[in-house]
């Protein structure tokens, strides 16, 4: 009975996620043809991005960039001066992690994202907003995961083999751009919470990611500063080049996922990036990050980023790659590396086969109280997926999907997780 009050409680929410995003867009559907009322739609070629004069498409999460042939999801369309848009999704999956260390469970990953922009002569406002509801959907324990690390459920003890949920509020932000000339502008950005200027696109806002049901076992090498609560972001745009420096709040979000945490501006970031065609995008990055974890506040972080991203597009087929490397120096503590590498291929808008391997170095997956806490093990995960459209309902998708993953360990490990684990996700989806 409990497990089918899970079910229940899972189709419930995505329910209440699906109704107002489909309720916008049936609006939309029945307003972007009228013109004389203001409204009216516009194709992703159109837009211009936030922080300069190229296609909206090169923009992904934060002040981050992808390639500008990546597709982009969701609604759009003009009111008066201002052009909007809309995107989200929500899942509902069972999660079963295999080996000694195994759990399972019913949960929702989901997101919800607005965002406006106006321009003023030679100047681009920009706000966005990015809602969660996985701190009742997933909850504050997580997920299962095998080899995931980070962060904590309850302020005492670590998660370990498991994902902890997004905050309710993953985004508030404000940007502003200049127009210098043709080829040159310069733009700020500042969220509370918000995402600074280190790694590339999230994993939830990439095109090779967004559409694998759980995180990478990398994500605190690469891209776990997205939610910040304190970022302060500079940047100047010159051709296909951007350069941008952040001053942010280190500590990553605590345990209470639907509050606002403190910000503390004590860390800073550059990113360097280069989009040499529309199909390639290429970044470094470097952040000095004071004191990122709650458990351990005497721990001081710099990390070291590069990601080189391609995407290609042709006869309704769309595949995107991303090539990723992170490198944690710890101090007092040690320096371990990751490595990730991830495909997503889509034929016809129907059916989406992805696949994402990653080798990375763990000192966490053991409680302090375990004389093996800060040992090094190299782990590695290969996970493979594929996922089934329906055809569009207005300009949502439902889709059912599967997943599976295997696991290169230690021998050392094999007593804890067992010699060949293994795990497996079932899932359906809602795709604006």
């Amino acid at each position: 009975m409990k497990g089918k009050m899970k079910i229940v409680k899972i189709i419930f929410v995505a329910t209440m996620i699906s109704m107002p995003v489909y309720l916008f867009a049936d609006e939309m559907n029945s307003t972007l043809t009228q013109t004389n009322s203001g409204k009216m739609e516009m194709g992703m070629d159109e837009m211009t991005g936030f922080y300069g004069l190229y296609p909206m498409s090169r923009e992904a999460s934060g002040t981050a960039w992808q390639p500008e042939a990546s597709p982009m999801g969701g609604v759009s369309f003009m009111k008066n001066d201002w052009m909007f848009m809309l995107h989200g999704f929500a899942d509902g999956v069972y999660d079963y992690q295999g080996g000694n260390r195994g759990d399972k469970k019913f949960y929702s990953p989901n997101m919800i994202m607005g965002m406006a922009q106006r321009s003023v002569g030679e100047s681009t406002f920009g706000f966005r907003t990015m809602l969660s509801l996985e701190p009742a959907t997933i909850g504050r324990t997580g997920y299962p995961l095998l080899l995931q690390t980070g962060e904590t459920a309850d302020g005492v003890n670590p998660l370990i083999d498991r994902q902890h949920p997004h905050d309710l509020l993953m985004e508030l932000a404000g940007t502003y751009s200049y127009q210098i000339d043709e080829d040159n502008s310069a733009f700020a950005y500042f969220g509370y919470p918000g995402e600074p200027a280190l790694g590339p696109a999230t994993f939830m806002h990439r095109f090779s990611g967004e559409d694998i049901p759980e995180a990478p076992i990398t994500h605190h090498w690469l891209d776990s500063t997205h939610i910040t609560f304190g970022v302060a972001t500079l940047g100047y745009v010159w051709k296909q080049f951007k350069i941008d420096g952040s001053i942010f709040t280190g500590r990553e979000p605590n345990e209470n996922r639907w509050n606002f945490d403190s910000p503390k501006f004590d860390s800073y970031s550059a990113r360097l990036t280069y989009n040499p065609t529309e199909n390639w995008s290429m970044q470094v990055s470097y952040g000095n990050i004071h004191s990122p974890e709650e458990l351990t506040p005497n721990v001081n972080q710099q990390r070291v980023t590069a990601s080189v991203s391609y995407q290609k597009n042709w006869n309704d087929i769309a595949w995107g790659t991303t090539l990723a490397f992170g490198e944690n120096f710890n101090s007092p503590g040690n320096t371990l590396y990751g490595l990730l590498l991830e495909s997503t291929i889509v034929f016809h808008d129907t059916h989406t086969i992805f696949a994402r391997a990653e080798n990375v170095q763990k000192d966490e997956l053991f409680p302090p109280s375990d004389p093996r806490d800060g040992q090094i093990f190299n782990v590695s995960k290969l996970s493979v997926g594929y996922i089934y459209d329906f055809p569009r309902w207005y300009h949502l998708k439902f889709g059912v999907g599967g997943e599976g993953s295997a696991y290169a360990l230690p021998s050392s490990l094999d007593s804890t997780y067992g010699s060949n684990p293994y795990s497996f996700m079932l899932f359906v989806r809602i795709k604006l």
